[in-house]
Parts: C-alpha cells; structure tokens; sequence
C-alpha cells in the first residue's frame, strides 16, 4: 500500500469509518479502517503532513456521519464537524510522537490507549459531542455486544482498536509471504471477531433464562405518544391548544385499566414564554391535561416541559440569569417530570445540555455575543447535577428520564440506576434535523443503553421513532418517522445493577493510565536523549 498516494489512504481511513455507522450494514468495515493512516506513518511523512492528512481523513468522517446537523443549523453544524475533527488528531498526535521516540512496538499501542482517553474526556467535559465514540458502532447490532453489560461502549472501543492494531502488525510482519498472510489474517480475525461474538450469544442465553424466572410477576402496560408536531412551529402562539389535544387523543387511543404510565416526548408541555413549574397548575390552557389524569387515576403521566424558576428573594442557582429591571433572577430547564391531576409530583432538569445549543461552555464566555448570531445560546437551560429519579411506588416504577442528547451518555445513564431505577425513558425531539440519519442513529444508541444496564427503554420521540427496547436491545414496535401514533406495551421493571452499572466506565480509566504511562515513558525519552545528545 505504499505506492498509494496520502490523499487515498487518508481519505480510505474516513471513508471506511463513515461506512461503518449506522444505519448502514457494513458495520464489519470498522476492524480495518485505521489501518490505511497506520501505512501512512510507516512511510514517514513530517508531522505536520501527518497531521494534515489525518484531520483530512477525520474530517471525512465526521462530516459523511453528521451532516444532518446542517437541517438545524447551518454555521453550528460547520463549527461542530470542524472543530471534533481537529480534536480527533490529538490521538493521532501522540501517535506520530511515541512512534518517532520509541518505534511501532509500542507506538500503536499508545494511539489505542490515547484514542479511548480523548473518547472519555470527551465524555465528561463542557465541549462534550461523543456522536462518534467508536463503540456506538455496533447499535445496530445489539447481538454481538451483549457484554456491554460489564463494559459499555468503551469495551467496543477497545475491541474495534484492538482489531485495527494487531491486524496491521500482523500484515506488516508477515507482507512478503501472500499464503502466510492470509492464514494468518483469517485465523486472528475468526478468533478475534468470532470470540467476542460468541461470548455474547452466551451473555444473551444466560440473562434469558433469569428472566425467565421473574417473568411471572405481575406487570403494568405502559404507553408511548408520538404526537408528530412540527418542532420549528411548536413553540409558536396559539398552537399549544391544537398540541394538548393531539397528546391527549393519541393517549386516550391505548389507555386501559391496566396501564400504569404515559410518555410524552420532549417539551411536550410548553408555552412561548416557558412554564413557570411551581404554577403549572394556574394555567388554564392545561385544564384538559389534568382532566385526562383525572379520568385515570390509576396512571401517571411523563412529559417534557419547557419550564423556569423565578427566584424573588435571592437564593438563584450559578446558572440564573437577572431579569432586567428588577431585583428577580431566572433559571430555565429542559424538564422532565412526572405528572398526576395534581400537579408535578417529582421532576428532573436536563444534565447533559448540548454545547452551543442549550449551553455555552465556560471557557467560551467571551465569544458570547459572537455566538448569538448563529443561532447559539450564551446563558441557556440551568443543570442539575444529581441523577434524580422518578418514582411511582403504586405502580412499582423508578424511572431514569434521559431527556434527548444525554441518550448517548452510557456512564451517565448509570448513576440513575445507582440511584435505584428500574426503567429508563428517553424523551427527544429529533425532528430538528429532519428525515436524515440523525433520528436514526440516535434510537440505536438506546439500545445500547438497554444492554448495559438490562432495563427496558420507552422512547418517546415528537416526530419518530418512538419505540420500547428490551432489556436484549431489540427494538419493539418502532413508529415511523413523520406519523402521529401511541403505542403500548408490558414491560417488566429490573432492579438489578449490572456490572457495568455498579462500577462504571472501568474501562476508559484503565486507559487513560496506560496512556499516562506510554506518553509519558516516550517523553521521558525523547529529554534524556536530548540531554546526551548535549553532553
């Protein structure tokens, strides 16, 4: 592969990376696609034509992958694929630097252990996007990562690496021998994709068969609405009369005796100058809410609900902002709460706020003003810190909210069953990016969600898919995109923590160590050999 120029095996890596996302089928692509920048460096180009090519190829990717954030915002959307394709190179540096210092035996291993630290920084910090963390690749395969109940993505992470980096030295060891290569390329990747598969269909067949034992438990059914409301007119004047009712039709449709809670997506529940929480029962254009609760009193209600806090007597969160003229201050959410004809019974406030959307990284401030043009927010949603869940002890629910983008957070997600949760309802509204890939790929991650922690997911999204997923990842009565529907389903509520659950990402944490120590050892190095050099 060396007769190949850098543009091909640049653009190679991104192209093979993008075919391996769902929801396209040649997820099998992911073992090989580092493999052609890996022959890139073995060539010895200078750092910064390294680096050119390598931002070139994750470019490629990122914006073959998430193009669709364009639908929502044209300048964001170039921002955001610009700016995660640049800190993608960070591994990438670390890699041409041990590689220079210290030779292929222990340079692709640190880019493997550099690779899973910048997955789990990005994680964790204010700028965080980890739409493309390596082991969502496998969500729409649920059947081969049932251990990502002791794992969680990382585990995906660290296979699909692991793969890439023993394949390419097994390719470069023995090159010059076309029959041994084969055999030995066919023999590691049987074992290497054949093993972990395996071990998986073993994980499924074993949770089965204790499932099957408390599956003689009494169960509630549960009901998810899909309303199909145009989210870019859903917050308009006078329309919020025509929403209710739809929420209300579509519920009363698969409404029983038997039904123990309603799902509604998103902000569901909104007004154009927000909801102050602490009223919602003075405004009158909710009346038909609390009359449908009413008339089912053996049920509660899970809504969106774009609400605020006025404080009055001081006493405001890090995160209100003043209201002009006055001594008051504000906070405003991104609401999850859980509903009876009284009122709110118990709520949760968006955590994980999408950078430049909801929320504007600290260290981002003075770009402020700058921002708001694009259509980004300096003050956004105010967070809460603690996992809070939601429970309905008649019904026997503790339910985790995830309320849209913090879906796609696997150690997150894990604190509400910490926390004592035994089903997770994910409340989103995808209809900002249209009919793309987008909605598609975020239902997928839910399954992923459903493997680590064993819990059933309903999912109520505005204008699709809605669904319920079991605890295997299998997705179960998913409604179309751009279709008004309710569905209903029995599920049986898990309290048992998994492995993965109890300990968290165990996995990145490792990692991040091993890169430490590699990075560092390599540092230390380059200096001593310097100083001799001096001497």
């Amino acid at each position: 592969m060396k007769k190949f120029p850098p543009f091909i095996l640049a653009l190679a890596t991104g192209l093979l990376l993008a075919a391996s996302w769902p929801p396209l089928p040649t997820t099998f692509l992911i073992f090989v696609a580092f493999i052609p920048l890996f022959y890139f460096l073995e060539q010895e180009p200078g750092k910064w034509k390294f680096l050119g090519w390598a931002f070139f190829s994750m470019l490629t990717w990122n914006a073959t992958t998430t193009w669709w954030i364009w639908n929502s915002t044209g300048p964001g959307s170039v921002a955001a694929i610009i700016t995660n394709s640049l800190f993608m190179i960070l591994p990438w540096l670390a890699l041409y630097n041990v590689h220079k210092r210290l030779g292929g035996r222990f340079s692709y291993w640190a880019f493997l252990a550099c690779w899973m630290t910048f997955e789990y920084i990005h994680l964790n910090w204010e700028l965080s996007w980890p739409w493309l963390t390596l082991g969502n690749a496998f969500a729409d395969h649920p059947e081969w990562v049932q251990w990502y109940q002791f794992t969680g993505t990382s585990g995906g992470s660290l296979w699909v690496l692991f793969i890439n980096v023993i394949l390419f030295q097994q390719i470069n060891a023995v090159s010059g021998n076309r029959k041994l290569l084969i055999r030995s390329m066919t023999w590691f990747m049987l074992a290497a994709v054949g093993i972990p598969m395996a071990v998986s269909l073993m994980v499924k067949a074993f949770n089965m068969r204790l499932d099957a034992r408390v599956n003689n438990k009494p169960k509630k059914n549960i009901v998810v609405v899909q309303p199909n409301i145009d989210p870019y007119q859903k917050f308009g004047e006078g329309t919020q009369d025509v929403q209710i009712n739809q929420l209300i039709r579509l519920s009363e449709t698969m409404v029983d005796s038997n039904t123990a809670l309603v799902v509604w997506p998103e902000t569901a529940i909104n007004l154009p100058g927000g909801i102050e929480e602490d009223s919602i029962r003075k405004y009158s254009v909710f009346k038909p809410v609390w009359d449908f609760l009413h008339r089912h009193p053996q049920l509660k209600l899970l809504s969106g609900i774009e609400g605020y806090r006025i404080y009055r007597n001081g006493g405001q969160s890090e995160y209100a902002r003043p209201i002009t003229g006055t001594g008051f201050w504000y906070d405003t959410y991104n609401t999850a709460a859980l509903l009876d004809s009284s009122g709110i019974l118990y709520r949760y406030h968006k955590s994980k706020l999408v950078p430049g959307v909801e929320a504007l990284p600290s260290f981002l401030r003075f770009l402020g003003s700058w921002f708001e043009q694009f259509g980004g927010t300096t003050g956004g949603y105010a967070k809460q810190e603690e996992r809070t869940v939601l429970p309905d002890e008649h019904n026997g629910l503790r339910i985790a909210p995830a309320i849209c983008y913090e879906s796609i957070y696997g150690d997150f997600l894990t604190g509400f069953q910490r926390n004592g949760a035994n089903i997770i309802a994910v409340i989103t509204n995808d209809g900002w990016w249209g009919n793309t890939s987008g909605h598609k790929q975020h239902l997928a991650y839910a399954r992923l969600r459903a493997i680590e922690t064993r819990r059933w997911v309903v999912r109520s999204a505005n204008t699709g898919i809605s669904a319920f997923i079991d605890p295997y990842g299998t997705v179960l009565q998913a409604q179309p995109w751009d279709t008004a529907a309710a569905i209903k389903q029995v599920i049986q509520p898990n309290a048992e923590q998994t492995f993965y659950a109890r300990f968290g990402d165990w996995i990145s944490k490792i990692m991040v160590a091993l890169a430490i120590v590699l990075v560092g050892y390599s540092t230390y190095t380059y200096f001593t050999g310097r100083k001799k050099a001096v001497l």
